[in-house]
């Protein structure tokens, strides 16, 4: 990451919006937090524990290489993944707790996230940040690590070339059954549909702007800079591990591709790259706000075709209509409990030609409207709101198979030596 880069995050953290706070807007936004982190926790869960398992029963502890660390978001993430889907009666075990972890490494060529992330987690001896430029591979007298983990499109500040280094000495860096997550902007997100392009052999960048961290009516009173950013699909993706196994030697092995943010993504909002874009985000963040009703019929997509693409057009009007039937169902089940049924109606008939997904979805919404909706205090903004926002992220996740389509795409690897 070059200084061009760099220039931008510096201004963002001046700002004070990439400060440690949750809410409508803001780098770490509701959606930020209970929706995209939980998402890339849901997906490496599995392989995390998997190794977890393994390194418990061999009598080691973790060691975690955070690629792009910034201001020490992937020590966050990590170490906020549950062992399991928590049950009501359980109190939330973490994967990875302060046991279990050996040692984390965050490196990362922003002094000034740098400093953001020593704030944070300096306290914490196991916690080391570093400055360093991982553009031309791995430079760390450190290791070899457990986990090599980037997140939220680090990949993108590099050329195809540069990935498949880093890549390479990554695989020659770690031991065998290393757990490798790395991070890119989705190539067909519909944020920036205007530039999609069909012709995956030429590298594509955008200008990107980090407009998303300003309120609507401060984005067009700053001088926001931009920098270039790689958009990958996931033919991209396959082509720069494929390249990088074949220089270092060594076998990696593909867990699972997944798209985080199809509809919720920054740029959803700023419509910047895409005018038709609904401002979902803005409406989900609503959602996930305590003592705060949503206007639901603010989160229907009116998805816009582009010609040329009829399998990403197909994609999408698919993925939109199952969006906003669920939540076409949850009003009718808000306004048939307010007109004095008691409970909401459908039955599974109706649901039947739904995607499974979209079936549960709904079922899940009807039980969560019928059994919250005659709760004290504002259910419906504390309860049910946030509850509709867990199921679209739940669709998002199940009815998606990591071609590009959101904000970002990550690939799960694991290394066979």
């Amino acid at each position: 990451m070059g200084n061009r880069h760099q220039i931008p995050y510096t201004e963002a953290v001046s700002t004070g919006h990439y400060a440690k706070k949750s809410g409508l807007y803001g780098k770490y936004d509701n959606v930020r937090r209970f929706w995209e982190d939980d998402t890339t926790r849901l997906f490496i869960r599995p392989y995390l524990k998997e190794m977890v398992d393994r390194k418990a029963g061999r009598l080691q502890r973790l060691r975690i290489l955070d690629l792009g660390c910034g201001a020490g978001d992937g020590y966050d993430l990590l170490t906020g993944i549950t062992v399991k889907d928590v049950g009501i009666y359980e109190y939330a075990v973490n994967l990875i707790n302060q046991e279990m972890l050996g040692f984390y490494m965050g490196v990362d060529i922003s002094a000034d996230l740098l400093a953001q992330a020593r704030e944070q987690w300096g306290g914490n001896d196991k916690v080391v940040f570093a400055e360093s430029d991982i553009s031309e591979g791995l430079d760390i007298a450190e290791g070899p690590f457990d986990v090599y983990f980037s997140s939220y499109g680090t990949l993108s500040h590099f050329r195809a070339e540069q990935a498949v280094k880093l890549l390479a000495s990554i695989a020659k860096h770690s031991e065998s059954n290393a757990l490798v997550v790395l991070d890119w902007l989705g190539r067909y997100s519909y944020e920036w549909q205007d530039l999609w392009s069909a012709n995956t052999d030429e590298e594509e960048f955008m200008d990107y702007r980090i407009s998303y961290i300003y309120p609507p009516e401060e984005r067009d009173r700053v001088d926001i800079q931009s920098f270039p950013l790689k958009l990958v699909s996931r033919d991209e993706l396959q082509r720069i591990i494929d390249e990088a196994r074949s220089l270092s030697g060594i076998e990696i092995k593909v867990n699972q591709f997944f798209d985080r943010s199809i509809f919720v993504g920054r740029h959803s909002d700023t419509a910047e790259y895409n005018r038709h874009c609904t401002p979902v985000r803005e409406a989900v963040n609503s959602l996930l706000e305590p003592n705060t009703r949503t206007d639901l019929a603010s989160l229907i997509v009116d998805y816009v075709p582009k010609n040329g693409f009829p399998q990403l057009n197909k994609y999408f009007e698919g993925f939109a209509m199952s969006w906003n039937t669920l939540v076409k169902h949850t009003i009718e089940f808000l306004s048939e409990y307010q007109e004095g049924a008691g409970n909401a109606g459908g039955s599974a008939e109706h649901y039947q030609f739904y995607p499974e997904p979209l079936r549960i979805a709904v079922e899940t919404m009807q039980k969560v409207v019928d059994t919250t909706g005659g709760l004290l205090g504002d259910s419906r903004a504390n309860m049910i709101e946030p509850q509709l926002a867990y199921a679209l992220r739940r669709l998002e996740m199940n009815l998606q198979s990591g071609l590009g389509t959101g904000h970002g795409l990550a690939a799960i690897l694991e290394i066979n030596k």
